[in-house]
């Protein structure tokens, strides 16, 4: 279209518009009504835009940033660029929390049971129930030390298991890897990775996962990396949930962790790893494979 060459080539200051409009036998004032009936369009646009963006910033825990929203927004059937919602975003004057940074709590026991790395940072499956990952992290309530355990499938990043206690002994690590076995009932020996930690390299922590036929593999001590994804869920548990508000009690951290990881987490929560969809939604996706090949 004549008319849009013609803007690109004014916003680039190529040649001047009376010029161009002579050229290309148009008339300038026609050129200037488009281009007004244009802006005002984009205007129209973004004023739309912007209230979508303000609901999903509203309605999501924590602070999600440009790549969660274009997501979101590209979901809902709006197809526009990262560029455009990071600049409508820093109109609104919002914008995403970040991290804080990594900190070591890995403390290994005076005799670990050993066992090999049996994941070797490669955090993928190709079904569910193949490999999970699982850490502990804390929280500070008013009454003192709180901590979450975890269980992670890695095939779509679904948090499986979990448990939150006023302890971190290895019962809270296979409490939440109960949970993991009774919603899941894997067929197969499923590895569960973890770091060296005491509660992973301890003797009971051992016995567990020979009655219930779950193969243990380690990272190595200290190393985030080797538990990437157990490493990264906290990062993200911490960010949009624990450091937007105070937790009084053991009670009340319960209570928000249930919401934040089964109703929204993994349900609602898109993941960049998974092509921008829910782990509900990934694990749906698996399962009508599973049909069509019958």
């Amino acid at each position: 279209m004549k008319f849009a060459a013609i803007a690109d080539w004014a916003d680039q200051g190529v040649y001047p518009v009376v010029f161009m409009c002579r050229e290309l036998q148009v008339s300038t004032s026609g050129y200037y009504k488009w281009r007004s009936h244009r802006v005002s369009a984009r205007h129209d646009q973004d004023d739309l835009l912007m209230g979508l963006i303000r609901h999903f910033y509203a309605s999501s825990p924590g602070q999600p940033g440009v790549r969660r929203i274009h997501a979101e927004l590209a979901a809902g059937g709006h197809r526009v660029s990262r560029k455009r919602v990071w600049r409508l975003m820093r109109a609104l004057g919002v914008q995403g929390r970040h991290p804080a940074a990594w900190r070591r709590t890995t403390v290994a026991g005076e005799h670990p049971v050993p066992a090999p790395d049996l994941i070797g940072r490669r955090f993928e499956a190709s079904a569910p129930n193949e490999k999970w990952c699982g850490d502990i992290t804390y929280v500070k309530t008013w009454n003192g030390w709180a901590y979450l355990a975890t269980v992670i499938d890695l095939y779509s990043r679904k948090v499986v298991g979990w448990a939150v206690d006023d302890h971190m002994r290895t019962s809270l690590v296979t409490d939440a890897l109960d949970m993991a076995r009774v919603h899941r009932q894997p067929r197969t020996r499923v590895i569960f990775h973890s770091d060296r930690g005491t509660q992973y390299t301890s003797t009971d922590f051992a016995k567990y996962c020979r009655k219930h036929k779950i193969r243990r593999s380690l990272g190595r001590t200290g190393i985030c990396y080797d538990n990437a994804v157990a490493e990264s869920f906290f990062a993200t548990y911490k960010k949009e949930l624990i450091h937007t508000r105070p937790w009084p009690d053991l009670k009340t951290l319960k209570k928000y962790t249930f919401s934040w990881i089964e109703e929204y987490y993994n349900q609602t929560r898109r993941h960049s790893t998974l092509g921008y969809l829910t782990p509900q939604e990934y694990e749906l996706g698996y399962r009508n494979i599973l049909e069509l090949a019958a």
